[in-house]
């Protein structure tokens, strides 16, 4: 096969036979035949002159052609020079073959490995290695064309090889077989691998198998399906194997290898020693614990260690390390042992101080010298589990969030009627009554309650805002005699503000209420006194800040922080305490809304808020307020309009439309004591039969927003298009933007809020029709 037996012969057997050595020598003859034919023939005649002046050009185009073939003839003796250094000394096969693939070279190493054979190409020398070795070649060689070099890996019979191919001039190209190690390449302790392993093709048919799996099963099988009792392979769960001495129960783990194949690693579990399974197991990529009849770990592999840590070794509990979400681990244990489970598969929260970690664990029955036991794999579950309390949660929110909203509205609309009402009865009582008392009580808890109604709706964030300018030190400065009081004697209360601190656009009532739940929060969680600091801050963020699933953009922030001395939040709640309803307090001493309705508040208002906190050291609350820019305006530097004439009341034709019927009779009455003219519709339908009285002349429309039927902003649109003029008046217990959503803000509008009291009706509706 091949033409010489020392690679020092290389350069002679690598260059090609040189053609223009014909030509060479032909030009010589010739142009010598030209000028002897001259210089025989009688001088003097201009056809001698002609050949030997011929003659002579043919011998130097000949000595032109001689030298570049000597200097071609030289480049060549370098290049082969430089591929013997190239592939001599390499440890790899290498050939050098021509286009045709004929072998014009090898290598030391090459001749060692392929001895017995004596074929001219190197298709039929690796014929004996893989079927079909000519489209393998052919392939590399036009891919090396196009990229300088190509490789590949193939599956030969005596293993994985890579065959990599490089042209060298054009005319001959280098090639490398490079023979590849069987992975895994791990070995146990008696030398051999500790498990067995395939390795399929896209069909499914064995392409391989190592010695284990070979002294295991029965050679004569060829495809996945000869071999396993029930397909597809579920990784990490006993399956049974039809192995030569009968069915074996094994644990499969699968992996993709090269050039699209399938690896299938399988483990047997028949008896063995304690230590040659831990062994085994130790070496499987997948976490694997081995758990007694009664609980106990009996083996648990490198990767279940590194899972669920050093705690998890033979002879612990299995509950002691890990802990049921909905039912005690033991219960479970026992329904998989006993085959009453359809789904064995549960997850499980690992029983770590560092860090919260769920496991997802699925058992399968084995049996082990004649005793039934457990083998449970682990998959890591935080990260799905987090995800779906984060799912579960934002449900939640949302669920409550809408029941807030709806409460809220009925609320409102009872409250309406109630404060409504009450205001009628102040106006026939004076002071001196002895009923005047009980009705300033019902006006008062009235207000209690709507206040109360305003956080549901502030933790739904759907209560209406009025932002304004707002400065964080002239608010709390305002606040601060409230908060001293709030706060006790024992509890010292500190404001450090930045002297240039920017304004922010907030609801200046809404914002006074965040600051207050955060104090009392605060001086709850001191029982035995310490001190409240309240600081504030004007921060550049240049780059977005991630934390806690939040984002805060790139900007200028007006920061707050609450600080106290207290008993901390432990971390297992630091999760849920902007929860509604959730309290650390005893019953009866918190609501639970409290913090849910200053993340409400501060979220509608565009804001973030953060909390530390060390248990026993104490907790600090962050917030951050994007800062506002108001151009230099200053509340109550707006130049005034001139004063005009206050209009009196009565003057004017009020369409009042209100389903609920109580919130109606109010606000009829409390129209009609101001001198308005006030006509009466419980529907949108109903008002609008109304208007088509041409001769009906009305001045303003007081109705409700959310109705059965027609709602509020769509029969004052079909009025409005013959009475463009009209005046309007929106109320509703919900929210200001729960009509924005039904469309653009009507024009000659505004929103009056339930609960409402009798002055703020007729106030509106005065400066609507004024």
């Amino acid at each position: 096969m091949f033409m010489s037996d020392r690679t020092a012969d290389l350069p002679h057997q690598i260059l090609p036979p040189i053609s223009g050595k014909v030509r060479f020598c032909t030009l010589i003859v010739f142009g010598a035949v030209m000028m002897g034919a001259g210089v025989l023939l009688a001088p003097g005649g201009i056809g001698v002159r002609m050949l030997i002046v011929s003659g002579l050009a043919i011998l130097l185009v000949a000595a032109f052609h001689g030298l570049r073939l000597a200097y071609a003839h030289h480049l060549r003796r370098r290049l082969d020079t430089a591929v013997t250094g190239l592939i001599g000394a390499d440890a790899t096969p290498s050939f050098v073959t021509d286009t045709e693939g004929m072998i014009k070279a090898a290598n030391v190493t090459a001749r060692e490995q392929f001895a017995g054979s004596d074929a001219p190409t190197l298709s039929e020398v690796l014929r004996s290695l893989f079927a079909n070795p000519s489209a393998v070649l052919y392939r590399l060689q036009w891919r090396a064309r196009l990229d300088g070099v190509a490789q590949e890996d193939v599956v030969a019979r005596g293993g994985h090889m890579r065959i990599s191919a490089r042209w060298l001039d054009g005319q001959r190209c280098l090639w490398r077989v490079e023979r590849m190690p069987d992975q895994p390449q791990a070995s146990n302790e008696e030398g051999d691998f500790p498990f067995g392993a395939l390795t399929l093709g896209r069909t499914g048919t064995i392409l391989q198998m190592n010695a284990t799996a070979r002294g295991l099963l029965d050679l004569r099988s060829r495809r996945l399906e000869d071999l396993f009792a029930e397909l597809p392979l579920v990784t990490g769960v006993v399956n049974v194997l039809h192995a030569r001495t009968g069915p074996v129960e094994v644990i499969v783990a699968e992996r993709d290898t090269v050039a699209r194949q399938r690896e299938i690693l399988f483990l047997p579990l028949g008896p063995a020693g304690a230590a040659r399974q831990q062994a085994l197991f130790d070496r499987l990529p997948v976490a694997l614990v081995k758990i007694a009849p009664d609980g106990d770990i009996l083996l648990a592999n490198r990767e279940a260690r590194r899972l669920a840590g050093e705690r998890l070794r033979p002879g612990v509990p299995l509950e002691s390390v890990m802990q049921g979400l909905g039912r005690p681990v033991a219960e479970w244990l026992r329904e998989a042992l006993g085959g009453r489970m359809a789904q064995r598969s549960e997850f499980l929260r690992l029983a770590r101080p560092d860090r919260e970690v769920f496991v997802q664990v699925t058992l399968s029955t084995i049996t082990d010298g004649g005793q039934r036991c457990l083998i449970g794999v682990l998959n890591d579950a935080t990260e799905l589990k987090t995800l779906e309390a984060q799912f579960v949660q934002s449900q939640k929110m949302q669920a409550i969030g809408q029941l807030a909203g709806g409460i809220a509205h009925d609320f409102n609309n009872l409250l309406t009627a109630i404060s409504g009402h009450c205001d009628l009865l102040l106006l026939r009582h004076d002071q001196g009554d002895q009923d005047y008392g009980d009705l300033i009580q019902i006006s008062q808890n009235a207000n209690r309650a709507a206040a109360l109604v305003s956080q549901l709706l502030a933790f739904s964030r759907k209560q209406t805002l009025r932002p304004e300018p707002v400065d964080l030190r002239d608010t709390l400065s305002d606040l601060t005699h409230l908060l001293n009081r709030l706060v006790g004697e024992r509890v010292s209360l500190t404001l450090s503000h930045e002297p240039l601190l920017r304004h922010i656009k907030a609801d200046k009532r809404q914002l006074e209420q965040v600051l207050m739940n955060l104090v009392v929060n605060a001086r709850d969680a001191m029982p035995g006194g310490g001190e409240i600091r309240i600081e504030t801050a004007v921060r550049r963020l240049d780059a977005p800040l991630q934390r806690d699933r939040a984002t805060v953009a790139p900007g200028e922030y007006v920061v707050v922080k609450v600080a106290d001395q207290g008993v901390g939040i432990p971390a297992d709640q630091m999760s849920k305490i902007f929860e509604p309803f959730f309290t650390t307090k005893r019953t009866g001493e918190g609501t639970g809304l409290g913090l849910s309705t200053v993340y409400g508040i501060i979220k509608q208002t565009g804001g973030f808020i953060f909390v530390d906190s060390t248990e026993g050291n104490g907790t600090v609350f962050t917030l951050y307020f994007p800062a506002h820019d108001n151009g230099g305006e200053v509340r109550g530097s707006r130049e005034e309009p001139a004063a005009l004439p206050a209009p009196r009341h009565g003057e004017g034709v009020v369409l009042l439309v209100e389903d609920e019927a109580p919130v109606r009779a109010f606000a009829a009455r409390a129209l009609r004591l101001r001198g308005y003219t006030v006509l009466e519709a419980e529907s949108g339908e109903e008002a609008l039969r109304m208007l088509d009285e041409p001769e009906l002349e009305i001045d303003a429309f007081v109705t409700d927003v959310v109705m059965p039927g027609l709602d509020g902003p769509s029969w004052v649109r079909k009025a409005l298009v013959t009475r463009p003029d009209v005046r309007v008046v929106f109320m509703s217990g919900y929210a200001e933007g729960a009509f924005e959503e039904c469309g653009p803000t009507l024009p000659n509008s505004v929103f009056l809020p339930k609960p409402f009291s009798l002055n703020q009706l007729t106030e509106t509706v005065h400066q609507q029709l004024n």
